[in-house]
């Protein structure tokens, strides 16, 4: 048996027999590698650690660090779940089940047993005995007449629905103790190194995502190789549940959702409304001093529109149908994008190359279908505002203007707090091309001035494969929030294919006619997604100049109410905003019903402040302060207060 040579993740080269599995390799480099090792990325796809490597290959060890480790790990949790269903559930007939982001789900057929929140706890305890069996993770290629067999007698239809739409030769089964299942991989060794589980939740969801199929259920559950780690998420899940956007949103009366409205179009409030306003003002201060142009478009276009741009061949079936007027063969759209129309404006004129870079920004909002089951607060709705803007400039402008761009998401981010983020380059998918519009060489040339300017910024970045738009490479930002969650905010695009397909020209320095460059960027991303993510962030919490109340009144008794009222007045002459509080209540009601508000400043007045016209500081979760004179607060305010620059 020949040898191959096998290369580690620092680019050392080893040499083994052929057919070396990945437990053999990480014992190789480490006892305690090998201890912890879960599965194993070749050339960089998942395996069993069990299974041999027949040729040369780039291998990584997975561990629990690695999201591919996780992945392999919940999705053997399923696996688990699934044994422990059937043995509680005799006659079980099972859908799919998958890792997620955070655990893994079954999708069950209990033939109409009820199953609720209070059957986890028994399902939960079969797995934990079942983990300790420690059984392993067998793998086998299986015949489809074979497969369909087992399945047709052991009576699970739908199963047999997924075996019929696969290839002879591309199945295979992985059993473990009692359980077999219809399954691609990877898994980790055995269920003994699943060490804590806990089933979160029970839900219906229809067979293959089709509504005209069985509503089935779907239990959702998460493990950890320890029992610290669980209760370190459970934690910190009680912890999301305190900041849901959904629920403070509600709590500080910043948006609302409405039935008759529709689903997924989010109603601002008042409050809600002056803190998009606040970043509203905040972007476009940003942008006028980065030599952006204000536009405005409207809220649809004509179908030709968009089926110029290419969106209509990929996106149009899966979107709001066309809008059809009494004259024959007219279609509009509700505007799913604004970049098509921001090449009609760049069209309006004759260009030169000494117009060049032109950016074009628009607050503009944007409709598209989601699926009723998909929407979620404000992170996925179907009409959203994006501050979005277009550059156009000339292909040697690309990197400095791509770096520019950059250093407008970055001083976003600091500007509200998040620290903790990755650059994502998102490439097109080698093996499906079809996908995507344009030549090779632009794509390639696109994908390198992308990764030259994050390298020019230092930005860490990780490379994704079949992440990119339809029309070119982007730059994504990951940013993590207070909870170490990870959200993608903030994109940035190179696109030689709209120019091309909306035949934009400027005229060079050679007197002739060129295509420019076309960078889409975006840094909120959507407004509705931001804010969302700022809600969970700060719990609420937002910086003075974002906060829609900054300061509340709170008279201690009526008496005091008229000078609570000469206070709130001269603050608001100031553009402090807040409110005042007169009701015949206690003060400390008054200071409670403020905090859950999570205003900034409470300003109390009693008798000694109305003789000394001052007033009484008392700070959002801290105690009471000094007295001080009301011009001495709104100095100290604006100090503050200053919006980022």
């Amino acid at each position: 048996m020949s040898d191959i040579r096998i290369t580690l993740p620092d680019g050392t080269v080893k040499t083994y027999p052929q057919g070396v599995n990945g437990t053999a390799i990480a014992t190789s480099i480490s006892e305690g590698l090998a201890r912890v090792a879960l599965a194993i990325e070749v050339d960089g796809e998942v395996w069993d650690l069990s299974r041999p490597i027949k040729k040369d290959a780039a291998v990584k060890i997975l561990t629990w660090n690695d999201a591919n480790g996780k992945m392999a790990f919940w999705h053997s949790s399923a696996h688990l779940l699934a044994e422990a269903l059937e043995a509680l559930y005799p006659g079980v007939k099972f859908g799919t089940g998958p890792a997620v982001t955070n655990g893994f789900y079954y999708d069950v057929d209990l033939g109409g047993v009820p199953f609720g929140e209070e059957q986890l706890a028994a399902v939960e305890s079969k797995m934990k005995e079942l983990a300790k069996n420690n059984s392993t993770f067998n793998r086998r290629d299986v015949p489809k007449a074979e497969a369909l067999e087992f399945f047709t007698k052991k009576g699970d239809p739908y199963k047999i629905e997924l075996i019929d739409g696969l290839q002879d030769g591309s199945i295979t089964f992985y059993q473990q103790g009692t359980f077999t299942d219809l399954c691609k991989g990877p898994h980790i060794p055995g269920t003994g190194l699943i060490k804590a589980v806990k089933l979160t939740n029970v839900a219906g969801a229809y067979w293959r995502n089709n509504e005209n199929n069985k509503m089935l259920t779907r239990i959702y559950g998460i493990t950890f190789p320890k029992q610290k780690e669980l209760e370190e998420y459970l934690h910190l899940l009680e912890e999301a549940k305190k900041r849901d956007h959904r629920k403070l949103g509600r709590e500080l009366e910043l948006f609302a959702f409405s039935e008759r409205v529709g689903m997924g179009l989010p109603l601002w409030l008042p409050k809600g409304t002056i803190l998009r306003e606040r970043l509203e003002q905040f972007m476009r201060r940003a942008q006028i001093k980065a030599g952006y142009d204000p536009v405005v478009t409207p809220h649809i276009g004509s179908k030709s529109l968009y089926v110029t741009s290419g969106h209509y061949e990929k996106y149009g079936k899966d979107s709001f149908q066309p809008i059809r007027t009494p004259d024959e063969g007219e279609e509009f759209l509700l505007k799913p994008m604004n970049c098509p129309h921001h090449c009609e404006i760049y069209k309006t004129k004759p260009r030169s190359y000494r117009d060049l870079p032109i950016r074009l920004a628009e607050f503009g909002t944007v409709y598209r279908y989601e699926q009723s089951g998909e929407l979620h607060g404000l992170t996925r709705v179907r009409g959203f505002t994006q501050d979005d803007a277009h550059i156009f400039c000339r292909p040697e402008q690309v990197k400095e203007e791509f770096v520019k761009v950059i250093d407008l998401v970055l001083h976003v981010f600091k500007s509200l707090g998040f620290e903790n983020y990755t650059a994502q380059v998102s490439l097109r998918d080698q093996n499906n091309k079809a996908k995507y519009i344009g030549h090779d060489h632009l794509w390639d040339q696109a994908e390198r001035q992308i990764q030259e300017a994050a390298d020019e910024r230092g930005l860490r970045t990780v490379a994704v494969q079949g992440e990119a738009a339809f029309y070119g490479p982007k730059l994504d930002f990951m940013v993590k929030d207070a909870l170490g969650r990870s959200w993608q905010l903030g994109t940035i695009q190179v696109d030689y294919n709209l120019p091309e397909r909306f035949e934009l020209e400027y005229v060079g320095s050679d007197n002739q006619k060129h295509r420019p460059v076309m960078l889409h960027r975006a840094p909120f991303g959507s407004l509705e997604r931001f804010i969302a993510v700022l809600i969970e962030h700060c719990a609420g919490n937002f910086p003075l100049w974002l906060a829609p109340d900054q300061i509340a009144v709170l008279p201690i008794s009526e008496r005091f109410n008229d000078y609570a009222k000469l206070v709130y007045d001269t603050l608001k002459g100031q553009d402090i905003r807040g409110l005042l509080d007169d009701r015949d209540e206690k003060i400390g009601r008054k200071i409670r019903d403020a905090e859950t508000k999570k205003i900034p400043y409470m300003l109390i007045v009693g008798e000694k402040e109305v003789a000394e016209q001052k007033v009484a500081i008392r700070m959002h979760g801290q105690g009471a302060q000094d007295s001080v004179l009301l011009s001495e607060f709104v100095d100290r305010f604006r100090l503050e207060c200053a919006a980022p620059n």
